[in-house]
């Protein structure tokens, strides 16, 4: 099996040959053989028993993403839940996009979800944001959150997150003032309308947020995460973005989306309609050829199908490391990236 470890300051990945046996979380676990010569091959993870947190190995320099959801769009998919990506840096945890499933796999990788208070929006499609009312509520006063979850996102967040206070008055004020009487700060909500720019800079961390283009879709953000030397950027959704090949220069770690044409074409019986989706989104081969000009040490896929073919449209144009999209997938990028699969 071919293992492809990126080291900080070499151009090319390096190859190992052989057997790979990576310890992981204190356990030892075997890979499979991967069915594409071209993809990395990296080290596994196994699931947590019930209830149990993961042991958060990762170094106070290094970043490390998870990737909460990598699925597609509005449809119930139990494989790809909804796209939402956990970032871990230092003491910082920031969400970004908080889709169908977020707090499920948020419990899954042993994060707290009361412990989550930073969550940045790419866009307001309800995709995207339609978890944050258990994130809001369930991380308050089932996961003892004592201080406001602070959203940033494009226009409308501010209205979006007060309308959300406004729907479940009933239950905050029973279990904040008669029953529970759970602290108060912690169902306070602090929005930001952002505009391009860096939007969030503290105990080191840098987010920057940067215009996409999602057709009608008006304004989308990507965001560029900077911490200590290493930096990922998460594209959210978009077709090609000039502004993000831009921002995405010098990058650690390229998360992209994309969509499978012929599947979006076979589902939906009205043609027009197929080719506008299509149109405001990335195919695997458009995509390509963004990782080939950015040359990222690794490149990821998320809000993206699962499907073989996506990687192999994806290798027309693009040959560096590449990683198919994967609920819980945990990227650790330091002096090395490393990757983590987590078993099902």
């Amino acid at each position: 099996m071919d293992r492809v470890v990126t080291k900080r300051g070499l151009g090319d990945s390096i190859m190992t040959k052989g057997v790979l046996v990576a310890v992981s979380v204190g356990c030892f676990a075997l890979l499979p053989q991967q069915s594409n010569p071209h993809d990395v091959a990296w080290a596994g993870q196994s699931a947590p028993a019930p209830g149990a947190a993961i042991a958060h190995s990762a170094s106070p320099d290094s970043l490390k993403v998870v990737l909460l959801g990598s699925g597609v769009g509005p449809p119930v998919n139990l494989q790809q839940f909804g796209a939402s990506t956990l970032i871990e840096a230092g003491s910082e945890r920031l969400v970004f996009d908080c889709g169908r499933g977020a707090t499920i796999r948020l419990t899954q990788v042993g994060v707290p979800i009361g412990s989550i208070s930073r969550l940045f929006l790419t866009h307001l499609h309800s995709d995207h944001v339609i978890q944050i009312p258990d994130l809001l509520l369930t991380g308050w006063v089932g996961g003892n959150r004592k201080v406001p979850l602070e959203v940033w996102g494009p226009d409308g967040t501010r209205d979006m997150m007060d309308h959300i206070l406004q729907a479940f008055a009933f239950d905050i004020h029973m279990r904040r003032d008669v029953d529970e009487k759970a602290a108060g700060d912690g169902i306070r909500v602090v929005s930001h309308d952002i505009k391009e720019g860096i939007v969030f800079d503290e105990q080191g961390v840098k987010v920057t947020a940067f215009l996409v283009d999602h057709g009608p879709v008006t304004p989308a953000f990507g965001y560029r995460v900077d911490y200590r030397g290493h930096s990922v950027v998460l594209s959210g959704d978009t077709r090609v973005s000039e502004n993000l090949i831009r921002f995405a220069q010098g990058v650690d770690v390229l998360v992209h989306e994309a969509v499978d044409a012929d599947a979006v074409r076979a589902r939906q019986a009205n043609r027009d309609v197929a080719e506008a989706i299509i149109a405001h989104h990335t195919t695997p081969e458009m995509a390509g050829e963004v990782f080939a000009r950015v040359k990222p040490r690794l490149a990821v896929y998320s809000h993206a199908p699962s499907a073989e073919s996506v990687m192999t449209l994806t290798r027309k144009a693009y040959a560096g490391p590449l990683q198919g999209p994967e609920d819980l997938l945990t990227i650790e990028i330091g002096e090395e990236i490393t990757v983590r699969h987590f078993a099902q």
